[in-house]
């Protein structure tokens, strides 16, 4: 196995257990009630911002600081090794991106409220456009998180 390719097997494993972790935290939170729907927090539902940064689902204090919270999680290493590129920006992107498919999805099948039969729009109301049977949102991601990692990976031609 290539150094490249063990890398990225134990990056993705890793971003895995995180949204493993991550995914029970919230479940704890917000129970049956996704999307943060009973939590005491303010919430805005329409806006066309929200229709076009965040696929129709409203805005609420909780979100508001739990993505950037992650964000700023997943560029620690940065800080702590003192080191930038593109292309570790471009990792680093690309894993918040798969942290939050992966943890999304695994809120519906670890919640003992929902599993995975339940994963469908009639039951998910806050996923409002599907595809294929799970919100666009996962295939747009996971188009982005490929193409960033490939790039990410991308070793540079000598000259």
């Amino acid at each position: 196995m290539n150094s490249s390719f063990k890398n990225l097997f134990l990056t993705l494993l890793w971003v895995f257990v995180l949204a493993v972790f991550f995914a029970q935290v919230e479940i704890q939170i917000e129970g049956a009630n996704g999307w943060g729907g009973s939590l005491p927090t303010w919430r805005i539902k329409n806006h066309w911002l929200l229709d076009l940064f965040w696929g129709g689902r409203a805005m609420t204090g909780y979100h508001a600081w739990v993505f950037p919270f992650i964000a700023i999680f997943f560029h620690f290493p940065i800080i702590w090794m003192s080191q930038w590129s593109w292309k570790i920006q471009a990792r680093i992107a690309a894993c918040i991106i798969v942290f939050w498919i992966t943890e999304d999805c695994l809120w519906f099948v670890m919640n003992p409220a929902y599993g995975i039969s339940s994963f469908n729009p009639v039951l998910v109301p806050w996923h409002r456009h599907w595809l294929w049977g799970t919100p666009i949102d996962y295939w747009i991601g996971g188009v982005v998180a490929i193409l960033l990692l490939c790039y990410s990976y991308k070793k540079e031609k000598v000259r």
